[in-house]
């Protein structure tokens, strides 16, 4: 062949190359209603080829690690899909009643997952009367065509959990359920699920969240023995409720991250009347313990921590503005009562190397998390509430002007008629003006 007549072959070589891709068209896969799906709901995954000359195609699906064909139909759907569907998915086709054949398609990938609800809250967890708080879910790894639904998870005797949904809780697509103004009865265990799709799937239960709503004067309370919020691992702990009127329609439960919401008469180690004792203590134990009436209300919450070698001792009930406040730092591999260890407030020190730290005077300023730390090790951090010292409007048959300390106030003889007076505290000293009501 001459030099000369090279170019016109290498241009008949392009030609019929070209005309054979034209021949040969590329089969492509497309999958609705998604590539990222989740277990249950319904795929479909569809090839198409597009070729004038051929009306009708056999089509050939192909999963990558696979020579089988296993699906001759432009459509295969899998309803419901599983995790065992994720893969990448390719097809051809052949003409069925000639000899055009397309080309294979480009490899599509189907994901297949676990939906799970995520649920949050803020701005807290741990409310007083009156707050507003947002609960909001989420599904992972996706965000549209969902609706939310919340609720709140109990317990019953029999150790089964149920969950029951808020009677206003499904908002559509957004994922934020709000309580403008927390009352004591929104205190409980919160859940919730999305779902979405025709018929309708529903997500897995989102993890629990713990809502506490506290109020001025709780009817019980709950005693801790040590009493102690911090407590070692390997010792028993006792809890129990106690009233005013000695009631005994009280039982103690509580929440922890291991074992979510439980009721002290149906899981734990013993039970004697109101109540319950914990053996031996695990890390594990470390949750919210309450106390819970026979209707279900909810009453003093109490975070205990349980810890190996290190803790703080610090008081389980709120401190009152003006009283004392006594730390320790204790060790559980010691016969020596008290640790000389420097104490911290909100991670800042403020004492070093003391057997005890005092706050002879407490004011609201001292309100935080508060640990200690030792050669041994460091104890957890522990919530040191203080309350207000608060006294009300009272009814009185006096009219007069006196200053007294605040321990004199009460008699076991008062009779009370009618009159008002209005009282003026200072640390431990009150003064007050009795105003005798217009007649």
């Amino acid at each position: 062949m001459k030099l000369s007549q090279l170019p016109l072959v290498l241009l008949l070589i392009s030609n019929i190359c070209s005309q054979h891709t034209e021949e040969n068209p590329k089969a492509k896969v497309t999958i609705k209603p998604a590539q990222h799906v989740f277990r249950g709901e319904t795929v479909t995954l569809r090839c198409d080829i597009y070729d004038e000359g051929v009306t009708r195609w056999r089509y050939s699906w192909y999963k990558e690690g696979s020579v089988n064909v296993f699906s001759e139909l432009q459509e295969h759907t899998f309803s419901p899909v599983t995790e065992s569907d994720t893969g990448k998915y390719s097809c051809y086709g052949e003409e069925t009643e000639g000899s055009h054949r397309s080309q294979h398609s480009d490899e599509v990938t189907l994901r297949v997952s676990v939906p799970r609800a995520v649920l949050s809250v803020s701005p807290q967890t741990w409310l007083t009367e009156g707050d507003s708080v947002t609960l909001i879910c989420e599904v992972n790894g996706s965000s549209t065509g969902w609706t939310f639904s919340w609720f709140t998870e109990t317990v019953s005797s029999d150790n089964r959990y149920h969950h029951n949904l808020l009677s206003d809780s499904s908002r559509g697509a957004g994922g934020n359920y709000t309580v403008s103004s927390a009352a004591l009865n929104h205190t409980g265990v919160y859940v919730c699920r999305a779902e979405r799709g025709k018929p309708a799937y529903n997500t897995q239960y989102s993890k629990t969240h713990l809502i506490w709503v506290t109020g001025v004067s709780p009817p019980v309370s709950l005693i801790i023995s040590p009493n102690r919020t911090e407590h070692f691992t390997s010792v028993s702990v006792s809890l129990s409720c106690e009233d005013q009127n000695n009631s005994t329609g009280w039982r103690v439960s509580r929440y922890t991250d291991r074992w979510g919401l439980e009721d002290c008469s149906s899981v734990w180690e013993s039970q004697t009347g109101s109540t319950c004792t914990i053996n031996s203590t695990m890390i594990w134990d470390t949750g919210v313990y309450w106390c819970e009436s026979e209707s279900g209300e909810k009453y003093h919450a109490v975070n205990i921590t349980v810890h190996s070698d290190v803790i703080l001792e610090s008081p389980v009930h709120p401190v009152t503005e003006g009283d004392t406040l006594t730390l320790r730092c204790l060790y559980q591999h010691t016969t020596t009562p008290n640790l000389r260890a420097d104490f911290y407030k909100d991670g800042s020190l403020i004492q070093s190397q003391t057997t005890e730290m005092i706050i002879s005077t407490v004011s609201k300023s001292h309100e935080g998390f508060y640990y200690c730390k030792h050669s041994d090790g460091e104890s957890p951090k522990s919530w040191i509430s203080v309350t207000d010292m608060v006294l009300d409007k009272v009814l009185v048959c006096f009219f007069f002007s006196v200053s007294f300390r605040i321990s004199d106030l009460c008699s076991p003889h008062t009779q009370f008629c009618t009159g008002s007076f209005s009282i003026f505290v200072s640390d431990s000293r009150a003064d007050f003006q009795m105003l005798q009501d217009e007649r």
